[in-house]
């Protein structure tokens, strides 16, 4: 498809790397490109995983990543990739950029991957424009140099219907974010990381618990200064539940028992929790991890 062609070397063009990594970017048959992948039957171009085969991790080789970084600019000449529905531009180094308003109108887009793709400021609210959109990965690796994102309203997370993960660490949640509300809205969502958000108060109660799928719930780091919230026990269907490194506090709460399908519980460096372990522990009879240190 011409459109498609030429959408994806407009894109290049805006695009930097000490390596030529887009070298196979050549010829008429786009679909042949490196990757990108096109629909078997329509030939349309369906996928872009431009993510860096060499990973930015603690153990990671530094010099290959910074070798096979892609840098430079997000061009909207990609918005003529009308079918795209999966997107991987991890571990590449966009240099702080903004998340582009434009990628919030692909509207079949499925897959997301931004993490540890050297972008961050707020992240645009035309992101919940993407109704079909399952997976949503915007971390960021903690105290890295790496500018944060922020959020100064999550509203917008409440319209990505279809969502079922999502991973946000070390995205900066504004007071009156109405992170909490949003997330309940989805009643898909199988797994939330919210790792070292900043995130400071939680609502002790809500009106109706729409929580059906989720399975990992992942608020380590945050500020968290409260009680342990009532909902939580009635999300029957958590599995992974992490507290640790908050300032919660006050008792573990007997309705803890209703969690019968937890494996993972940690509460760990809660400075203030109190009182006896309650006995309704002894029903969790999936549990593989207890952390209370």
């Amino acid at each position: 498809m011409l459109i498609e062609r030429n959408a994806l070397l407009g894109f290049k063009a805006g695009l930097k790397g000490p390596t030529n990594r887009l070298s196979s970017w050549v010829g008429d048959d786009c679909c042949t490109w490196e990757g990108v992948a096109c629909d078997n039957r329509t030939g349309h171009v369906v996928k872009l995983d431009l993510q860096n085969p060499h990973q930015f991790s603690d153990t990671g080789d530094l010099l290959l990543y910074n070798k096979w970084s892609l840098g430079g600019e997000l061009r909207p000449s990609l918005l003529g990739l009308k079918h795209l529905n999966y997107l991987d531009l991890s571990m590449n180094n966009f240099g702080g950029l903004r998340i582009p308003e434009f990628v919030g109108s692909f509207r079949q887009l499925k897959y997301l991957n931004l993490s540890n793709a050297g972008l961050g400021g707020l992240i645009p609210p035309q992101l919940g424009n993407l109704s079909s959109l399952q997976y949503l990965d915007l971390y960021n690796e903690p105290y890295s140099m790496v500018r944060e994102f922020s959020i100064d309203n999550a509203i917008w997370i409440s319209h990505l219907s279809s969502l079922r993960y999502l991973n946000m660490t070390d995205a900066k949640f504004r007071e009156g974010a109405h992170w909490l509300q949003a997330l309940n809205m989805l009643p898909s969502i199988v797994e939330v990381r919210l790792y070292l958000c900043g995130i400071s108060t939680i609502p002790l109660s809500l009106p109706h618990v729409n929580f059906t799928s989720l399975s990992v719930l992942d608020l380590r780091h945050n500020v968290i200064n409260s009680t342990m919230p009532g909902w939580l026990f009635n999300i029957s269907s958590l599995e992974y539940l992490d507290l640790r490194y908050n300032d919660i506090w006050g008792i573990i709460p007997p309705a803890i028992k209703n969690l019968a399908s937890l494996e993972f519980l940690a509460l760990s460096s809660n400075h203030f929790l109190e009182g006896k372990i309650p006995a309704a522990l002894g029903g969790l009879c999936k549990l593989q991890y207890l952390g209370f240190s």
